[in-house]
């Protein structure tokens, strides 16, 4: 049996995730004097799949921020979730889903631009490819119309692949996928004008962004939710990318 500080161990990336902190209030069934408290959740997905792959997969709660968090990390999880808040978009007006949080937005914010300051490989998941868009001064639709695509996949399970993505060749999504895949679809905020240093290498059949990536970085983001697919080998790039020395990392991975 193999001891906790044996070097098989210590080669397993440690890759941080993030999630939503919300009120029991309404939301979740549980012991009265509990419901005035706030819970961090995570969808566990993630971490399954990151751990299938060989990674060490660990919770961020808002409070695990700045430099001295990311330099423990080999990696990072930006997660899907509820709606970038109209505060963080400098858009005035009330937030179209009442459970967008800017306290969500700053730490997810800090934590992609600690992130890529130290070169840490990073993988935005829907809403992630969102909020990294916008920490890189990129702007969003906030309402996408459905129209060839609904996007929002209403009345179908999470797992529905329900359209193709074609990535740009010679990319690290078409390093991984090929020419195109056929991902499931859970969003109505989309990529608008694109942040600094971000490139569009995957998009949908109606030309909504799918997926970006930062040049010569190990940075990503993609639109589907892969936790929710069959085998997607983006946890396994972000895996081998986590466990490359940072000074070897030129966005391949």
């Amino acid at each position: 049996m193999s001891s906790w500080n044996s070097p098989e161990r210590a080669r397993r990336p440690l890759i941080g995730i993030t999630g939503r902190r919300v009120s029991a209030e309404g939301r979740l069934d549980i012991e009265p004097r509990y419901r005035s408290r706030e819970f961090d959740m995570h969808y566990s997905d993630f971490a399954m799949r990151l751990a299938e792959r060989g990674a060490v997969p660990v919770q961020l709660p808002y409070e695990a921020i700045g430099p001295d968090l990311v330099d423990r990390l080999d990696g990072l999880v930006v997660s899907g979730g509820q709606d970038v808040h109209p505060v963080t978009l400098d858009i005035d007006g009330p937030p179209t889903d009442p459970g967008s949080d800017p306290r969500r937005d700053r730490h997810e914010i800090e934590l992609i631009t600690c992130a890529i300051e130290r070169g840490t490989p990073l993988l935005g998941v829907c809403r992630g490819l969102q909020i990294l868009n916008v920490a890189l001064g990129g702007t969003l639709v906030p309402d996408l119309l459905a129209g060839e695509i609904d996007h929002r996949s209403p009345g179908r399970e999470v797992a529905d692949e329900t359209h193709d993505v074609r990535f740009l060749t010679g990319s690290v999504m078409s390093g991984i996928y090929g020419e195109r895949t056929r991902v499931n679809s859970l969003h109505h905020q989309a990529v608008d004008r694109l942040g600094s240093g971000l490139t569009v290498t995957g998009r949908a059949p109606d030309g909504v962004v799918e997926a970006v990536e930062l040049g010569g970085a190990p940075v990503v983001g993609v639109q589907w939710h892969p936790e929710w697919r069959t085998h997607d080998p983006i946890f396994s790039w972000l895996v081998r990318a986590a466990s490359t020395p940072k000074e070897e990392h030129d966005g391949t991975a």
